[in-house]
């Protein structure tokens, strides 16, 4: 069987799945390894948008939510609806990211079952591959692979990454942590309702993230994220099941893993190897959505690998992140700084939240999370947000008009 590829991608979650899909569509040979052994803890939440981006059946769908309210360390709730513009649709990564790379696969893509093991770089300058096998049909099976490039799309323990740059090359993260549990068949209305994503702002669920409870139809992932050494992300996800009524139902899975928060200066190695996704720290800061930001990367990483192959120019493969930071780098660096000044107590967190009532904040959230960019057609919304975020910040009355 062929082992000389033009692309080798390392990882096969949505960035990598897509990046091979896409290089295999426009007659690039493709090789895409992922252990298919591991689901990456998750909410699952894509905006309504994701689907006609990234061609996405509405068969993967498991939920649609229309509402998200925000619970402050008070129990004060604000519910956030979203209205006729859209919604968030609810995937699960268990069946998801399986979808994808079958996906890639038909494209042309030839799946290898695997873990990196090792990359050197032969006497052509190509990239020879170690990969052992996963697959518990073949155990112990070791594979040798040949790319002229290789995509590192392989999460935020990015093997590519420690294996090609320099080991203090990595992006900052929090770590998260959740359980897959089977939703209430007659859930109590003022505390779980399966149309509605409830995000926990208190420092006893996390000192400086949040916890989550998001249904998935008949399951719901409940779980929270942070950076803080020694915090028991176990004992808080208990704490946010106990009040979301979920206490008694069956736990299906738990999963951890750390989530970067900050897109590394440089995703390519300036020959031959790109990251991408997880690996180039590409998961929005205050929110922590990555699903539709690992998409979109694997469609700007195929494109910069594409137009290196064609030219022989490396510095195409730098296009990736321009091109994402171009559209994205100001609302990441928006909500970077969010987390930095509301997450830092829960007397910040308690204002945060008092400030979601607000119906101007309401909308250009919305707004903003459906369309991936900030609102423009609305600067005096915007000047109106911001006049009301000092007036939280400095402990004053803001007017809610």
């Amino acid at each position: 069987m062929k082992s000389n590829f033009d692309v080798a991608v390392i990882g096969g979650g949505p960035c990598g799945a897509i990046a091979a899909e896409r290089l295999a569509q426009s007659d690039h040979s493709v090789v895409l390894v992922d252990p298919d052994n591991k689901i990456k803890p998750c909410g699952g939440a894509i905006p309504s948008r994701a689907l006609k981006d990234f061609e996405i059946s509405e068969d993967q769908l498991v939920a649609r939510a229309n509402a998200a309210r925000v619970i402050a360390p008070s129990g004060n709730a604000v519910e956030m609806r979203i209205g006729d513009i859209g919604f968030v649709g609810m995937v699960d990564r268990e069946t998801f990211d399986p979808y994808l790379r079958a996906r890639a696969e038909q494209a042309g893509a030839r799946f290898v079952r695997g873990k990196l093991a090792g990359i050197d770089t032969g006497q052509n300058g190509s990239l020879d591959l170690k990969v052992d096998g996963t697959d518990p049909h073949n155990p112990g099976t070791t594979e040798h692979l040949n790319a002229r490039m290789v995509i590192g799309a392989d999460g935020a323990n990015s093997a590519v990454r420690r294996l090609m740059f320099p080991a203090k090359k990595k992006p900052p993260y929090v770590f998260a942590y959740h359980e897959i549990v089977e939703s209430p068949a007659v859930p109590d209305p003022d505390i779980f309702q399966r149309d509605r994503c409830d995000v926990v702002y208190d420092g006893r669920i996390s000192p400086d993230f949040y916890g989550w409870v998001f249904p998935h139809g008949g399951q719901t992932s409940v779980g929270c994220g942070s950076a803080v050494k020694g915090h028991n992300l176990r004992d808080a996800t208990s704490d946010l099941r106990d009040r979301a009524g979920l206490t008694g139902q069956r736990t299906i899975r738990r999963e951890g893993a750390p989530l970067p928060l900050k897109p590394m200066r440089r995703w390519d190695n300036g020959q031959n190897v790109l990251l991408a996704g997880d690996a180039a720290g590409t998961v929005a800061p205050s929110s922590g959505e990555g699903i539709y930001y690992a998409m979109l990367c694997g469609n700007l990483s195929a494109d910069a690998v594409a137009e290196c192959l064609a030219t022989g120019q490396a510095s195409a493969l730098r296009q990736a992140r321009r091109r994402f930071m171009a559209e994205h780098g100001r609302i990441f660096f928006i909500l970077g700084i969010m987390q930095a000044v509301w997450y830092r107590s829960d007397g910040l967190r308690e204002r945060f939240v008092t400030m979601c009532a607000d119906p101007d904040v309401q909308r250009l959230t919305w707004e903003s999370y459906l369309n991936k960019r900030l609102v423009r057609r609305d600067p005096l919304g915007h000047i109106r947000v911001f006049f009301k975020d000092l007036a939280q910040l400095a402990g004053l009355p803001a007017s809610q008009k």
